[in-house]
């Protein structure tokens, strides 16, 4: 059996994890962190072994008596569709490092570090776009978050290819102009459209390294350019567009709620974006409260932990403040 009231978080995104072994007083007993979780790219069990690593450092780092834990909270990216959690949770109950195994998508973790309880809509930026909102009846809101494919628009990949479809028109005479067509391969060290287009096509520059084109595409608006800020405004509609759906379906649209914003484009604190996210939810969900997320998700998932054990209050707060 587990340590009583014992709890490992685990809040794994695609380029790191974090785990957190924390007492059933909320004490942190101790903590570890590992690489990036992605299943859809090594398959699960290659996944679930990364994940492995960091808890066996963390349970090892607690000493011999740390044992298996009362509750596994996993928070983990790429488990987009409750089918995906369901599987996750069969994978890491496998593992036997708890009595009980929840997997919930990493926007939870977000979500719940930002919130005394269980309840607000959190909308995460990052590389994609995401939204996910609950209450403290256990009700959630959510959506597949898995691409165009699934209606989401935004996030730094899908800035960056907008702002280049935008910027190769303007050059080749097919669009509007924009000085996108000057920054974007400018970025680079490059003179054109074209050739940014050509190293990008024949692997000179990675693919992964487009995402650094969302800040070029931010700096270009606030510069002026109609085409950037133009953008910039789209965003902010998605953003506004989920939080407003999230908080209607868990029946929070006409009352005081958190609306946390989160992710690397919306934590950078671009004032257009800001502006028109507040002015936006300011006419959808004028009650709405809302504020940048600062706490570490590792946080989010160890209180969704506690949330699941019954914990006190007080061993929320003093978990929470370890953090703070």
């Amino acid at each position: 059996m587990g340590v009583n009231g014992s709890v490992l978080a685990i809040d794994a995104g695609n380029s790191k994890t974090d785990v957190a072994l924390i007492g059933a007083d909320g004490t942190v007993l101790s903590t570890a962190r590992g690489g990036g979780f992605q299943p859809p790219v090594v398959g699960v069990e290659t996944a679930v072994d990364v994940l492995g690593a960091a808890v066996e450092k963390a349970l090892s780092q607690a000493g011999t008596d740390a044992g298996r834990v009362a509750h596994v909270s996993a928070c983990l990216a790429n488990a987009d569709l409750p089918v995906e959690e369901e599987q996750l949770t069969e994978a890491l109950s496998a593992r036997g490092w708890g009595d009980t195994v929840e997997v919930r998508n990493d926007t939870f973790a977000i979500l719940r570090a930002g919130v005394d309880e269980p309840r607000g809509v959190a909308v995460v930026c990052g590389a994609g776009i995401n939204c996910v909102g609950m209450v403290p009846d256990g009700r959630t809101a959510r959506f597949p978050a898995i691409g165009r494919i699934s209606g989401d628009w935004g996030g730094g990949s899908g800035l960056s290819e907008e702002a280049m479809w935008f910027a190769a028109r303007a050059e080749d005479g097919r669009g509007e102009p924009t000085e996108l067509a000057r920054a974007l391969p400018a970025h680079f060290g490059l003179g054109s459209m074209y050739a940014l287009i050509e190293a990008l096509h024949l692997g000179r520059i990675a693919p992964e390294r487009r995402h650094e084109l969302a800040p070029v595409l931010f700096a270009t608006g606030a510069a002026g350019d109609p085409v950037a800020r133009a953008l910039v405004d789209r965003l902010a509609e998605e953003v506004v567009a989920l939080a407003a759906v999230a908080l209607t379906r868990l029946g929070l649209l006409g009352e005081e709620a958190p609306v946390l914003l989160g992710g690397s484009v919306l934590a950078a604190r671009h004032p257009q974006l800001d502006d028109r996210i507040a002015e936006l939810l300011a006419a959808r969900a004028p009650k709405a409260v809302v504020r940048v997320v600062q706490e570490s998700p590792v946080l989010g998932a160890g209180l969704l932990g506690l949330d699941h054990t019954g914990a006190a209050p007080e061993v929320h707060a003093r978990l929470r403040a370890q953090y703070a």
